[in-house]
């Protein structure tokens, strides 16, 4: 069955239909050339297209194929229907046989032979005949009409006495179709007489039209002595059913073709009829536009179920453990008993809020080629002329706030690695928040943007990763490794040359600030009291070499003053007051690439194929006044909210510390691959794993926290997405703003195993807010109060008309396209964001200081509902808290190359100071409104215990104490938890622990961690938990019930080691600070209970081994977990600072003093007072 494309004879593609008796098939072929004619024989394949398709519906029958033959000047396509045989009938009885009295009368169909022994065969310009092959079983011959064509299988009617050239002399009768092939293919001799016909050669002179040019030619004459069966592997599979088809000869021989398409391009090109042109190369098929940015992979579940199974195996083996503790008590030591029951009960407590949020741990991966492909346009088009990128724009905030512990070579590292990410150079823009005012960080900043028009044009020319310069010069590898340009050396030395004076303009500022300020000040003196003498207004005339007192102000190199903090700090100009500041170092870039020039005296490397253009950036200072609560870092991030709306409005904000600098490129684009995917406009940050240099080999005091990032983190993707960190996070803008998702699911029920989606959009003015719901302004609904709406914003956002305008702009930038939205949610076209930034003018500028002032904020939202939330010192998981809480999702992005690197504290003093400062933020989210208590329906249940496990978890110090002590107790007192080693306690306590291992094991496994890493985590929560985590209990409830407010002082920031200082110096600093006496307290008793044990037990006329060796097992179990304190604590090379003597010895003297009062030496007499 054919059908044409069109209702037109010359119509193509041809779509051929093969049938069977299971219905019909479509192959998908299109035909190359148009067909001029079809047969009007009813017995045709090719005719009777609707009175053939009534008469085999249901049913086919047979098989019809397709193939071409092509040379250098013929072109012949056939359509070959392939017969039923007795080993494959495609004839259903109905169809095929005649009624049951016809067969009983003539016993046999008459039908059945000429189906059997004929072959179908047609092509374009020719009728579909049948050619009947010669039976070797005896049959009658037929005769046939003089009217009648004579070629076996044909019965269509014989030219009489009209085309003269059509008759032979010896009078066979033949048609026109048939003698057409028996001059093309059989020779030009008549079938009859087998003489050749005369005039053979008038039928080709015939003058062709125009349309027939682009027809399909006749097929090639074979040769006069070979026979069309023995060219045709296909006609002598059908002579003989037993031989097997050979379908490659087939396709040889009649040079056939399977058409064109994805799976097969034929090599010379394909016509795809009349008029078209000829493809020399296939087009390309891989279109990925619609192809995912991003996969999720979960883990294997030869791993991850036997994890599962191991956690629910260990939550009964825990709870069989604590029932057999409470209902066999110590009788001879209820004290000791009672404790650390009460501990067992809280620790398994507290092991099922960490371990219930790893249940389903998941993996990304992205695909960049599908985001170029995609947001980057190679080629113009109607939507976007120039080629300019489509992929929305990115702020970059980088915070600092003390130069002195934040060096600023280190923040002009991290900058330098930003202005040259790979990203689109015009949607990139970096501000940096200078909270302190240093003018030694705005010089820097001014230096490190007048570098980055050599360091960013070198990267982009040899490809340099990392792209921190004094990373990259840092490394230990071979800088020449998959190095392919010849000047890659030349431009290397001399790029290291310029950052060595780099380096050391960037170190000298502080002296060369101090010098000039001086010699301003100096002058200034000279002038003042010059002034004042020519005057006259001294008051102390008698006095004239009295110095006239001038403040002593900070210069800048122009010699005017800075508006910053001064080194004096003079009213106006200290840390907590001075102005706000704004000031662009580098401006905004042009969307088309600009190009450098060739090598020269000023220009140090060729850059004529390298885009040299840089990306924005600014420096900012918030106000400060006395008076003022700032909010530490949260409040200098709001303020780079504010003014970067104003002055770029990037749709997307990278966050990152001073010291976290780009290590991965293509970073920003991996975490674009997440926001601009299929689903992406529910999310509302992607966060980038914590990645440290700089750490000691060992690791002594886990500053990696590898459990942390590779394993919670992780299985927080598989929930509703991990916790905002602080630093290493790209962030949706509108997110930020404090608005809801435009579309949620909410959990309800028991656990929220009733899932239902709520749309949140703004419609009319009708659909109600709730009190902590803030819906989308959406572009193009058409409200009926504007202005009360825009004086809600207003009072959300405060005053400044620039930003409530762009808040609409920022959430149209961050859309899905139009093709990639979700159900109800809005999208923007492709091409829509490839446009060229407005210029920035004085206005906007004025704006932008306007909104960091320190008022700003009175009577607004900050801090409360919009940008990062005030009121913890934690402000960034509260943050985060706040947003999933609102119904976003996050995710977790870990690439394979590193995306960023920082700096960690590996002195014990700084590491336990920073792990005071995120526990005291915990206690502060746990008696708080941002308790996951009071979490809203849209939040998952897993999801709100590991939030409520953020806030509980420093409490666990509480038990850890008295658990760490319960071994020296037990010592001392001779007694142990329970009252005997009972072979049950035994087996249950191995079980814990094997159990504990084996899950260990298997977080080692699909995490990707070490075995030391884990063993590192698991002794710090020792170290921490009797350090830091009870300082931070206490801290937190002064502050919830007192109200006394708890400063903490920055981290100070290592550079790395310095010419001829040893590498790990900082490490084997000692600091002393009270956080180190609860530790020291547990290994002092420890170490004593081991050694009063063993000499009463030694001594004892009847020992008790076995509680020795409980006791002594527990104590070691103690031990080995602090051993890092207390290596830390000998300080380099086993050098005991002299206040670790000194505390030890006044512990050991309490110690003994306890010991003697509560077990009196045997035979001492006690002296009653009568």
């Amino acid at each position: 069955m054919v059908k044409m494309a069109t209702n037109s004879p010359t119509s193509s593609p041809v779509t051929i239909t093969v049938t069977s008796s299971g219905g019909s098939r479509s192959m998908g072929l299109t035909s190359p050339k148009p067909r001029h004619s079809l047969s009007n024989n009813a017995n045709s394949p090719l005719s009777g297209g609707e009175n053939r398709r009534a008469s085999t519906s249901g049913g086919g029958g047979g098989r019809y194929l397709s193939f071409s033959k092509e040379s250098t000047d013929e072109f012949v396509a056939y359509t070959v229907h392939m017969p039923p045989t007795p080993d494959n009938r495609v004839f259903t009885d109905s169809q095929t046989s005649p009624p049951l009295d016809s067969r009983e009368k003539l016993g046999k169909n008459p039908n059945d032979g000429f189906i059997k022994d004929t072959i179908f065969t047609g092509g374009f310009n020719s009728t579909t005949k049948a050619h009947v092959i010669k039976s070797t079983e005896g049959e009658p011959a037929t005769l046939k009409s003089k009217t009648i064509c004579g070629m076996d299988g044909c019965d269509e009617k014989a030219v009489v006495g009209k085309i003269k050239k059509n008759q032979c002399e010896c009078g066979f009768g033949i048609c026109r179709d048939c003698y057409l092939d028996c001059v093309d293919s059989g020779g030009g001799n008549c079938p009859g007489c087998k003489e050749p016909y005369k005039d053979v050669s008038d039928c080709d002179e015939e003058p062709r039209s125009d349309e027939e040019e682009d027809q399909a030619n006749p097929l090639p004459s074979w040769g006069r002595e070979v026979k069309l069966e023995k060219n045709f592997s296909l006609v002598q599979s059908f002579k003989n059913p037993n031989h097997e088809f050979d379908h490659t000869r087939w396709l040889f021989e009649t040079k056939g073709t399977y058409g064109y398409g994805n799976a097969l391009w034929p090599r010379e090109g394909y016509e795809f009829g009349r008029g078209s042109e000829r493809y020399d190369n296939p087009p390309d098929f891989s279109d990925r536009r619609n192809k995912p940015l991003t996969r999720k992979i979960g883990i294997s579940a030869a791993i991850i179920s036997p994890y599962r199974l191991l956690i629910v195996l260990r939550l009964g083996v825990l709870c069989c453990f604590l029932a057999w503790r409470i209902m066999h008590p110590n009788h001879e030591a209820m004290w000791l008993w009672m404790m650390s029951v009460i501990c067992e009960i809280w620790f398994a407590y507290s092991w099922i809020l960490d371990q219930l949020p790893k249940l389903c741990p998941v993996k990304r991966v992205t695909d960049l080629s599908v985001l170029k492909e995609r947001f980057e346009s190679s080629e113009p088009n109607l939507r976007n002329p120039k080629k300019f990128s489509d992929l929305p724009g990115i702020d970059v905030f980088v915070s600092t706030a003390d130069a002195d512990k934040e060096p600023p070579l280190v923040t002009a590292n991290t900058v330098l690695s930003i202005l040259a990410v790979d990203y689109p150079v015009e949607k990139v823009s970096c501000y940096i928040s200078d909270d302190g005012g240093s003018l030694v960080t705005f010089e820097a900043l001014a230096e490190a943007a007048s570098f980055a028009r050599t360091w960013v044009p070198f990267c982009r020319k040899h490809k340099i990763e990392p792209r921190n310069p004094e990373a990259y010069f840092g490394q230990k590898r071979d800088p020449l490794k998959n190095k392919v340009r010849l000047d890659f050396v030349k431009d290397r030395r001399r790029v290291k040359r310029e950052y060595d004076e780099f380096k050391v303009r960037i170190n000298a500022l502080p002296d060369s600030i101090r010098r000039r300020s001086d010699a301003y000040n100096a002058q200034t003196e000279i002038r003042a009291k010059k002034k004042q003498m020519e005057l006259g207004i001294n008051n102390n005339i008698n006095n004239p070499s009295e110095t006239v007192k001038i403040p002593k102000a900070t210069w800048m190199s122009d010699g005017s003053h800075w508006h910053g903090t001064w080194s004096s700090a003079e009213e106006g100009h200290s840390k907590g007051d001075h102005a706000g500041i704004i000031q662009i170092m580098l401006v905004p870039a042009s969307p088309e690439p600009f190009f450098g020039q060739e090598a020269d005296e000023e220009n140090l490397m060729d850059t004529t194929e390298v885009d040299i253009r840089l990306p924005m950036l600014v420096y900012v200072s918030r106000e400060k006044r006395p008076g003022f609560d700032h909010n530490k870092k949260a409040g200098a991030m709001n303020a780079l909210v504010r003014a970067s709306a104003i002055m770029s409005n990037g749709a997307f904000i990278l966050n990152l510390d001073c010291d976290h600098y780009i290590y991965n490129s293509s970073a920003m684009r991996e975490g674009m691959c997440f926001m601009l995917d299929r689903g992406g406009d529910k999310i509302c940050y992607v966060q980038f794993p914590q990645r440290f240099e700089g750490i000691d080999p060992n690791d002594r005091y886990a500053n990696h926290n590898t459990v942390f990032f590779d394993v919670s983190m992780r299985a927080l993707d598989g929930l509703q997405g991990p916790m905002y960190v602080g630093t290493g996070c790209i962030f949706r803008r509108i997110a930020i703003y404090g608005f809801s998702p435009p579309i949620t699911t909410e959990h309800n029920g028991w656990f929220g195993r009733k899932k239902s989606k709520k749309l949140l959009r703004r419609k009319s003015k009708n659909v109600p807010e709730e009190d902590d719901e803030m819906l989308l302004p959406i572009n193009g609904d058409n409200y009926e109060d504007d202005d009360a709406h825009r004086a809600t914003l207003a009072k959300q956002f405060g005053n400044s008309v620039s930003l409530i305008d762009s808040i609409a702009v920022a959430e149209f930038g961050g859309r899905l396209l139009h093709e990639l939205r979700g159900k109800g949610c809005l999208g923007r076209p492709a091409g829509s964001l490839a446009v060229q930034r407005e210029p920035l003018d004085h206005s906007a500028l004025s704006e932008s200081v306007s909104v960091i002032t320190c008022f700003y904020e009175d009577k607004t939202e900050w801090g409360k509902r919009v940008g990062w939330i005030y009121g913890s010192v934690t402000e960034d998981v509260v943050t985060g808290y706040r947003m999933h809480n609102r119904g976003w999702r996050s995710v977790y992005c870990v690439t394979k190359r590193d995306a960023f690197r920082g700096t960690a504290p590996i002195n014990l003093t700084d590491r336990l100071n920073q792990v005071l400062r995120w526990a005291t933020g915990s206690v502060e989210i746990f008696f708080s409104r941002n308790n996951a208590l009071f979490a809203s329906p849209r939040m998952k249940f897993l999801q709100r215990v590991a939030y409520f496990n953020v806030g509980i978890y420093p409490f666990t110090s509480v038990f850890l104490l008295v658990y760490c002590l319960l071994p020296a107790l037990s010592l001392f007192s001779g007694k142990f938890i329970v009252q005997s080693l009972d072979i049950t306690f035994l087996i249950l306590l191995l079980s814990i622990t094997l159990t504990l291992c084996m899950l260990a094991l298997l977080e080692i496994k699909w995490s990707g961690i070490t075995l030391h890493d884990w063993w590192r985590n698991e002794q710090f929560w020792l170290i921490g938990g009797t350090s830091a985590h009870p300082a931070a209990v206490i801290q937190g409830l002064l502050k919830v019930i007192a109200g006394i407010d708890i400063s903490f002082t920055l981290t100070s920031k290592s550079t790395g080691a310095e010419e001829g200082e040893e590498e790990y110096a900082e490490l084997y600093e000692f600091r002393w600070t009270m956080l180190m006496v609860p530790p020291i307290v547990i290994i002092m008793l420890n170490v004593v209970g081991i050694g009063v044990a063993v000499s009463r037990t030694v001594y004892s006329p009847f020992p008790e081994w076995s509680k020795l060796m409980g006791g002594v097992f527990f104590s070691f179990w103690v031990l080995s977990h602090l051993y890092p304190f207390a290596k830390g604590m000998m300080g380099r090379k086993g050098k005991i600072p002299t206040i670790v003597y000194l505390w030890s010895g006044l512990i050991c003297i309490v110690i003994s003093l306890l010991t003697v009062f509560v077990y009196p030496p045997v035979g001492s007499l006690r002296y009653e007072i009568p």
